[in-house]
């Protein structure tokens, strides 16, 4: 499922939280960090409708460190509650945490993996997923099957400023967007803001394929040539594209996964659509950014243009861009054998003839990490890919840069 927009959208976010530290400076004890024992790390930017912060697949028993809080700009520290039902634990920390966060808040929830903000205003509580929704704490529950360790910067709402909430924070590695026009109709959407964040600031987006079989060229979420655009196949089914996913997009991810529910604290539930292959391509992402910097003692994040020369990795003699991990993962992908194809499970074939079409440089799952870290090592390089792929998809790029440039 990839959620859509039509103009300017309302969202409606139920919170939970407690116990709160507040103000533009935030105090914090000794106590509550550690500092920097926590070692290298990376942060991965959820934009969607909101999270569950008391499900326990976002919990975490260490601390973030005080550098990492303030280089985020938190100014709330609400320390939840762990007892009782969802319900309870939501109206114990109702006063003291979700009446209190305003438009302007980033709110750190001790105990999780969760920093969040909510800018646009027209939400009831702020940060906390929708009763009736739910897409925002599937979505980042995929990103953190991914990469269990990776710092989450939520951000509620599905607009520029949203985006821009993300796109702006320095130490924020990579923005995911699962939202965009049904259909993927040519009509604006958030590529001014993915564009900032990409090309000004040097992260990584990665935006949401239509659950259509629609080309995702002209795609305002995936068709930025930007973007890293990401559409579905049946991972752990018969590998082959999902039929009701983007066309021509960069690569394709797992389409169908079992993620945490939002209205509890320990449910899951299995859903599918680009709006999950895409947190778990950041995910995937954010994962392989973490362990090269810990092979080059890299202890920041993000890409700062001035504070780390527009590099996803710096240490120890190395520099690490966005293009290259982006080309890295290009080299990585690859297309299932139409062999697998099951004719009653709903999907399509990989075509022997330009694959591309359907898969872009092809898909991507757990086996791709790996042969990226060693690639970027310098150490087993990946072959080149060939030469007809390369044609398509440089195609593909120039169509891309023709249209949105």
């Amino acid at each position: 499922m990839r959620v859509a927009f039509v103009g300017t959208m309302i969202l409606f976010l139920m919170p939970v939280f407690s116990g709160c530290i507040i103000g533009e400076d935030v105090t914090i004890s000794q106590e509550e960090i550690v500092d920097e024992s926590f070692g290298p790390y990376t942060v991965v930017a959820p934009i969607d409708t909101g999270i569950n912060v008391y499900h326990n697949h976002f919990k975490m028993n260490e601390s973030y460190p005080k550098s990492l809080l303030d280089g985020l700009n938190v100014t709330m520290i609400c320390d939840i509650t762990t007892e009782g039902s969802w319900q309870e634990r939501y109206e114990a920390d109702k006063e003291n945490c979700w009446d209190l966060i305003s438009p302007s808040d980033i709110v750190w929830f001790k105990g999780t993996r969760i920093i969040g903000t909510s800018p646009d205003n027209g939400t009831d509580i702020p940060i906390l997923d929708d009763p009736q929704d739910g897409h925002g704490t599937a979505v980042t529950g995929a990103v953190l099957d991914a990469n269990p360790e990776a710092v989450i910067f939520f951000v509620e709402g599905f607009s520029d400023t949203a985006v821009l909430a993300a796109a702006n924070q320095p130490l924020v590695d990579i923005i995911t967007t699962s939202f965009g026009p049904i259909g993927s109709v040519p009509v604006p959407g958030i590529e001014d803001a993915t564009k900032v964040a990409v090309v000004q600031n040097k992260k990584i987006h990665a935006g949401a394929a239509d659950n259509s079989p629609s080309p995702a060229v002209q795609d305002s979420t995936a068709g930025p040539p930007w973007s890293i655009g990401v559409s579905g196949y049946a991972e752990e089914g018969d590998d082959q594209k999902e039929t009701m996913s983007g066309s021509y997009p960069d690569i394709a991810a797992d389409w169908t996964q079992i993620l945490p529910n939002h209205d509890d604290i320990d449910g899951y539930h299995e859903t599918s659509g680009t709006s999950f292959a895409t947190p778990r391509t950041a995910g995937l992402l954010s994962k392989i950014i973490q362990t090269l910097r810990f092979d080059y003692n890299d202890f920041s994040s993000g890409a700062d243009p001035i504070l780390r020369s527009g590099f996803m990795v710096q240490g120890d003699g190395v520099n690490i861009s966005n293009d290259h991990l982006r080309d890295a993962l290009n080299l990585s992908a690859w297309y299932p054998s139409s062999s697998t194809w099951d004719p009653l499970s709903g999907t399509m074939p990989i075509s022997p003839v330009a694959p591309c079409s359907q898969v872009g440089w092809g898909v991507v799952n757990e086996s791709n990490v790996q042969p990226i870290i060693d690639h970027l090592r310098g150490g087993a390089e990946m072959a080149q890919r060939p030469s007809d792929v390369v044609m398509c998809m440089e195609a593909n790029q120039a169509i891309r840069e023709a249209y949105w440039t």
